[in-house]
């Protein structure tokens, strides 16, 4: 009987929730932070200059992640990938627009999972993508998501006439049409005039409400808007830093080597007032930008702060799992890019801190390697539920308790250019870029090699240069699934579109006309880049259609779009 009784008791304790021996025994609780376009560029990633204390206490309480990568450096997909433990290779969806139901409407979300195991699940701010088509998920939340204005200015004259990215981002038609809203605002205001103050706000009443119910475990998601453009923030953020202080950056050019598609073109930036439709920024709006970021973060950071000493005034945060996560990286005019969209280190590096009352170190960091589906798994096994089947990602607990433990060989990340796709596989020390539309062969390929203990800032692709590592890579990359094309659907049901799918005909001589303003036969470089529905990627049409390189598109050369 004695034994028995043994028996069942280490069974039931290898079964429970990872937490510490004398916490409670209901399940543990989950405040899960989501932050906009942040980089691992903080006080705790080794940058003083950069004011985030609340990050960083954060970090000091559990396991920070330095190679740490998203599946997608774009937020949709990016937070599909959070929320769905699928890679957008997985689902075929690599837009703003396509909602993750389009092409899994039975997936079983993160916060679905943990609601079908008692759990009441809550949400305020930006959790999935809102905008361009784009909405929440309904299904994931006990109570209705709590929304923040995504673009808000301060001073009367930003906000006196609706902008092009408030229209996109609210989901309201043509925004094309609408003047460009200023990238920076500085204005001396309080913290709640902003959307990160009315979230940070409307957390603490969430955790005041969840107190008062102390056996009804929660999952809290809770996503700031900063630093996403634009850089709007109080005052005192700004007075936080001399911008005189802030270097440029010393690399402006794309990497030697690299294939001219594989930048950005930054037109998400370029959709704001005072930036240039093309060409560089001059060092005066280099850091005056930079500087925006940085005060956008630490009010962004501030925020965080007053979250986190509610969570831990309300004596909850014993029996509760913090995780803060960045959606992806942000290019700040290294290699003369800006924004994200790309599969460079800038872009898709993002910051992650796990604390795990009982599991984690506190006060450590890793250098194994995580992506952001293997958030999934991990929550799930912290939290003692079972993970549904067909997950892309693999729990980390175990590097939590070790934080030397490895993780996996490799992580996964794709972005598409036009017809190609790009499929990357980083290692501790390597990246590698495969591009090549999806289904051709592998021998059609163009490749980039990036070596990060030699060269940590990507100054040239060494693809050509190793052979050995490039075939070893490639290896990793070819066990992977093919990624899917895009999909979309229509009135008639799910199509593909995008990547490896069959494009309509389109009336390209009437196009021509209506850009053609001055009827001369000719197309500038700003009049075939005006009104584009896709600003990121039309510049890399324009170079590509030019066959001539006069730098002027004639009718002929827009009409076979640069074949000949």
């Amino acid at each position: 009987m004695i034994r028995t009784l043994t028996t069942a008791l280490i069974a039931g304790l290898f079964c429970a929730p990872l937490l510490a021996a004398d916490a409670p025994a209901h399940k543990p609780n989950v405040l899960l932070i989501c932050v906009d376009d942040l980089k691992p560029l903080l006080g705790c990633y080794g940058t003083p200059i950069v004011k985030s204390p609340n990050i960083d206490r954060l970090a000091a309480r559990g396991v920070l992640f330095e190679r740490a990568f998203c599946n997608q450096a774009v937020c949709a997909p990016s937070r599909n990938a959070l929320m769905t433990g699928l890679r957008p290779q997985t689902l075929g969806i690599y837009d703003l627009g396509t909602n993750f139901r389009k092409s899994a409407p039975d997936a079983v979300t993160l916060a679905q999972t943990f609601m079908k195991n008692g759990y009441r699940t809550e949400a305020m701010g930006k959790i999935m993508h809102v905008g361009h088509g784009n909405h929440e998920d309904d299904a994931s939340w006990s109570v209705p998501h709590f929304q923040a204005k995504t673009v808000g200015y301060a001073l009367p004259e930003n906000r006196e006439k609706l902008t092009r990215e408030g229209a996109m981002f609210a989901n309201q038609g043509g925004a094309q049409a609408l003047p460009r809203g200023m990238p920076t605002e500085c204005a001396d205001v309080v913290d709640s005039t902003y959307g990160d103050g009315v979230i940070a706000d409307e957390a603490i009443r969430r955790l005041a409400a969840a107190k008062a119910k102390p056996d009804e475990p929660w999952f809290i998601g809770v996503g700031f808007l900063k630093p996403h453009l634009p850089f709007c923030a109080p005052k005192k953020y700004w007075d936080l830093y001399d911008p005189a202080a802030f270097p440029l950056p010393a690399l402006k050019t794309p990497p030697i080597g690299a294939p001219e598609f594989a930048p950005t073109t930054w037109g998400e930036l370029r959709n704001y007032s005072d930036m240039p439709k093309v060409g560089p920024l001059n060092d005066a709006q280099t850091r005056h930008l930079i500087h925006g970021y940085h005060a956008a973060v630490s009010y962004m950071d501030a925020q965080l702060g007053r979250v986190l000493d509610a969570l831990d005034q309300s004596g909850l945060a014993k029996n509760t799992i913090i995780v803060l996560w960045g959606d992806h990286g942000w290019h700040l005019g290294d290699h003369g890019m800006w924004c994200k969209h790309t599969n460079y280190e800038q872009a898709a590096r993002q910051p992650l801190i796990v604390v795990a009352p009982g599991v984690s170190k506190a006060g450590a960091k890793s250098g194994s390697l995580v992506e952001t589906v293997d958030l999934y798994p991990t929550l799930c096994e912290l939290a003692g539920l079972p993970a549904p089947k067909g997950l892309d990602g693999a729990s980390f607990v175990g590097t939590l308790k070790s934080p030397s433990a490895k993780t996996k060989e490799a992580v996964f990340h794709v972005y598409p250019r036009n017809d190609l796709m790009g499929r990357a596989v980083r290692t501790e020390r390597y990246r590698l870029v495969e591009w090549k539309k999806i289904g051709a062969p592998a021998d059609s390929a163009v490749l980039e090699l990036y070596d990060y203990e030699a060269d940590p800032a990507e100054t040239k692709n060494l693809a050509t240069d190793k052979p050995d590592v490039v075939a070893r890579l490639r290896a990793l990359l070819a066990a992977q699934p093919e990624a899917k094309p895009q999909i979309k659907v229509t009135g008639s049901g799910l199509q593909v579109k995008g990547p490896g799918a069959k494009k309509p005909k389109q009336d390209r001589a009437a196009m021509f006309a209506g850009r053609d303003k001055n009827s001369d036969g000719k197309l500038t470089r700003e009049e075939f880049l005006d009104g584009q529905p896709d600003p990121n990627e039309a510049p890399k049409r324009f170079i590509l259609f030019d066959t001539d390189k006069d730098g002027l598109l004639s009718r002929d050369e827009f009409i076979t779009g640069g074949k000949k």
